[in-house]
């Protein structure tokens, strides 16, 4: 089981906000080392990526820690407002350039900086009230606020969603993150307490938002016939059992060979397993 994150009454906003950066870059760092990982960066090869390693996921989740700091320190005990919702678009813009600088412009968090941020601002703006329902919740009400100094740049994300008229990661967090709540977290505590290694538990929730999530960076890559392998390859892994199972391991390099054949990466379900491991880690003593 993780190290929790432990919050007392008696943290000031400084301590708090420390703790929450230190907490989410080791989610996005154990998130990236995860093996196996169909498609993604992971502790045995850059996927189906050409210009990422592991080296340079660890470095680009290190060079967020201060963005962190700073949402949660402008966030603490304030309530979602427009204000609070300008600074969180600022902050995380900010953060991203600083993720450019240090990757020499490859987009390796842009999508994560997005849940992880919210989440974090989350967190601080009510420390005493963190079951995840709860932080989704005030990240979903912060995510529906409009942001009018937000650039109207149009990215892969938004351009598959408007093709394929899907969902994409600001609806996602809008809707209070329901990949994380009814999939990736129950996953994770079911194979954990069905003896799984906490690797392999991380694995099957990685594998429980691809059952579903119309993950805009698959989409981009392959359409709909990959995002319909994916959604299947995933669906058979853990109806084998999950990873810890010798059914559930083959139909996962079935899985990978598939995804790596289409040149496809679920980098969407990624960021959302790096924001469930967080999630999972904030705790009340």
């Amino acid at each position: 089981m993780p190290q929790t994150l432990t919050i007392g009454a008696v943290l000031t906003a400084e301590e708090l906000a420390e703790r929450l950066a230190e907490t989410a870059t080791q989610a996005l760092i154990d998130e990236a080392r995860l093996s196996p990982k169909p498609g993604l960066v992971d502790s045995r090869s850059s996927g189906a990526h050409q210009d990422l390693t592991l080296d340079l996921m660890v470095r680009s989740a290190r060079s967020l820690t201060s963005t962190f700091y700073l949402l949660a320190l402008h966030s603490w005990q304030r309530p979602a407002d427009i204000a609070l919702r300008q600074e969180v678009g600022r902050l995380g813009r900010a953060g991203e350039a600083q993720m450019m600088a240090e990757t020499g412009g490859v987009n390796t968090h842009r999508g994560a900086i997005w849940a992880m941020g919210l989440l974090v601002s989350a967190v601080a703006m009510q420390p005493e009230r963190l079951l995840p329902q709860n932080i989704v919740q005030r990240a979903a009400k912060i995510a529906a606020l409009p942001d009018a100094f937000s650039p109207k740049k149009f990215s892969k994300g938004s351009h598959a969603v408007q093709r394929y008229q899907v969902p994409g990661a600001r609806e996602e967090a809008q809707r209070g993150f329901p990949h994380i709540i009814d999939r990736a977290l129950p996953q994770l505590h079911h194979s954990r307490t069905r003896g799984a290694s906490e690797s392999e538990a991380q694995v099957d929730a990685l594998l429980a938002v691809m059952t579903t999530l119309a993950d805009t960076c698959v989409l981009s890559r392959g359409g709909l016939p990959a995002l319909e392998a994916m959604h299947q390859g995933a669906q058979a892994v853990l109806e084998a059992g999950g990873t810890s199972t010798m059914a559930g391991k083959q139909r996962l390099r079935h899985l990978e060979h598939r995804m790596l054949t289409d040149n496809t990466s679920p980098g969407g379900a990624a960021d959302l397993l790096a924001a469930t491991l967080f999630l999972d880690r904030v705790s009340v003593v």
